[in-house]
């Protein structure tokens, strides 16, 4: 119980939600890259991630793996709209570490949205950001040269973590370069040359296990962030 409530939307469950929802029977561990749904057609379950990511993608008609996004602890995905929507093709996978999720089925979360319409509320803010954070990310595939599109990218991600009194920001890195280059519409070359000319340039630093933000304010400058 401890674990599943380190999730935002999770920690608002009343005792009585969890027996309704059981949530104990709904709790997954999945195994390091170990595939959650692959390719359904339809899926009836949403899905809240409390400890580790979760790659979502698609396998193109050429076999080529693309990547939509990958997903951070308090995050949602599944059918996380409530309605039966085409999914085919999609999928979603524990990704480099054990993730550990909770899985409702539709007709049981919306059992407990109508009971508790305040978590109504609260869910659709979530699903709200969630639409925003794609919205933007596609104006910034269209509209924004390489190294926009990656400065915009780093700064999305220090928006889930807390500025210092430095102006810092880390994060865990849990992104390989070509990671960084599938999600912002670049090749690896491009992204490996973009991020070591931010290092260059003190804006941010990249290894294997962390993303530091050196000045998080020039940094949204430099990304054009409205």
């Amino acid at each position: 119980m401890l674990i599943i409530r380190r999730n935002d939307f999770l920690a608002r469950l009343q005792p009585e939600d969890y027996d309704e929802l059981n949530i104990m029977h709904n709790f997954i561990v999945a195994d390091k890259n170990a595939f959650i749904y692959n390719a359904p057609q339809y899926h009836n379950k949403l899905y809240f991630i409390k400890e580790g990511h979760v790659k979502i993608g698609y396998v193109d008609d050429d076999g080529n793996e693309m990547v939509k996004e990958i997903l951070e602890p308090g995050d949602v995905f599944g059918q996380f709209t409530l309605e039966r929507t085409d999914m085919s093709g999609e999928f979603a996978q524990a990704y480099k570490v054990e993730t550990i999720l909770c899985a409702f089925t539709i007709q049981d979360f919306e059992k407990l949205l109508q009971r508790r319409p305040e978590m109504a509320v609260q869910f659709t803010k979530k699903i709200g950001q969630k639409s925003r954070r794609v919205e933007h990310r596609l104006v910034n595939l269209l509209q924004k040269d390489a190294r926009t599109r990656l400065l915009y990218f780093f700064w999305t991600l220090s928006q889930y973590h807390k500025v210092d009194d430095a102006n810092t920001v880390t994060i865990d890195n849990f992104l390989t370069h070509e990671d960084i280059a599938r999600l912002t519409g670049t090749s690896r070359q491009t992204a490996t040359t973009l991020i070591n000319q931010f290092a260059e340039e003190g804006l941010l630093a990249v290894d294997r296990k962390a993303i530091t933000i050196h000045n998080i304010k020039l940094l949204q400058k430099e990304a054009k962030v409205g």
